[in-house]
């Protein structure tokens, strides 16, 4: 099959499989959807070759998404409640980290993959910077996305138990192509484009996502620009991210990881166990409403826990501000902590390629 006709199949099978997860309301369904066709294409001897420059891009766009998602707005929230952000934060990077530690301890699975796999951040953002602290950036994308799913399904339990209707958890309907402020969008591609080449000079780790982050964190906090990210260039970039992981699985990789699901599933459920603990202990500890502690606490899916979050009666405020602390605080333990906790552990050697 002709290179084109390879690379049209592949389009085709990832906007038809996004679509579908769109309509059932998945979360992360413009990353998963390319994500899976690309593993289904991979599995299936497919051969695309993936160019390294879109990819590179895609991770400065993501950066530059984040840095619009953490607004000046947080610090007060942050401010008048600095004890619980404090525990909170760390205690949910904390059992994320021990469940990693306890999984790498029992080897299944290599080196600082599992550490990565169970952090609480952004799924695409642990899956990019895992990569580059020695991670199985496939089976990192494995594990988080999987969680995520499952975090995204018991926060909508919860919500239901406290009397929201899943019904109303619905995002309101995609606009792909609305007015553009382009002299914001050219500032915001040329931190996108200029950003990891910065990075790539000064060899700084996972920095095709971080500078790109934090000159953009700067620059609009301080009013210089504003970051405008239309919705068709953040699913091209999620398609190019999906599709880079995607393509790496092998049939081999595949089985192992398929091999692991059970163990990985207990881990991931006992994950958010412990971080229902955590909920329960601001709840009892500082009187906050048990629906807000338990979103507050939920370990990752932002997106999906910003949209339950919005159609019940939670602190919408203090829920995104602690799930937005969180992020970038392993943002920037994540590396330290994988570190150490690799040094004082004896990794299992990596699954066949």
């Amino acid at each position: 099959m002709a290179p084109a006709v390879q690379w049209i199949a592949l389009v085709v099978l990832s906007v038809a499989l996004a679509a579908l997860l769109l309509w059932l309301h998945a979360p992360a369904a413009l990353m998963l959807g390319p994500l899976l066709a690309a593993i289904a294409f991979s599995v299936g001897n497919g051969k695309v070759n993936m160019p390294l420059a879109p990819f590179v891009v895609a991770q400065g766009v993501v950066g530059s998404m984040i840095a619009k998602m953490i607004p000046l707005s947080i610090v007060g929230d942050i401010l008048n409640h600095w004890a619980l952000f404090t525990f909170g934060v760390l205690a949910v990077v904390i059992v994320s980290a021990f469940i990693g530690w306890l999984m790498t301890r029992l080897q299944m699975l290599p080196g600082t993959t599992a550490l990565w796999g169970t952090s609480p951040g952004a799924a695409s953002v642990m899956t990019i910077m895992s990569e580059s602290y020695g991670a199985d950036m496939r089976l990192v994308a494995f594990m988080q996305y999987l969680r995520i799913v499952l975090v995204a399904a018991a926060a909508a339990l919860v919500a239901r138990i406290f009397g929201v209707n899943p019904e109303h958890h619905v995002a309101p309907e995609m606009v792909w192509f609305p007015p553009v402020d382009w002299l914001a969008f050219g500032e915001t591609m040329a931190i996108a484009v200029i950003g990891p080449v910065i990075a790539q000079r000064l060899n700084i780790p996972a920095g095709a996502f971080l500078v790109p982050m934090v000159v953009g964190i700067v620059l609009t906090h301080f009013g210089v620009m504003t970051i405008e990210l239309p919705p068709w260039l953040l699913a091209g970039c999620y398609a190019f991210i999906g599709w880079n992981i995607g393509l790496r699985f092998t049939r081999t990789l595949l089985i192992h990881a398929l091999r692991l699901l059970p163990r990985i599933l207990v881990c991931i459920v006992a994950m958010i166990g412990l971080c229902g603990l955590v909920a329960v202990l601001l709840v009892y500890g500082a009187g906050v409403d048990p629906l807000t502690a338990y979103l507050a606490t939920s370990p990752g899916g932002s997106d999906s826990i910003a949209i339950i979050t919005a159609s019940s009666n939670a602190d919408v405020s203090f829920v995104m501000a602690m799930q937005t602390v969180r992020l970038v605080a392993v943002l920037f333990l994540g590396p330290i902590l994988t570190r150490y906790i690799v040094m004082h552990t004896n990794p299992a050697p990596p699954p066949e390629k």
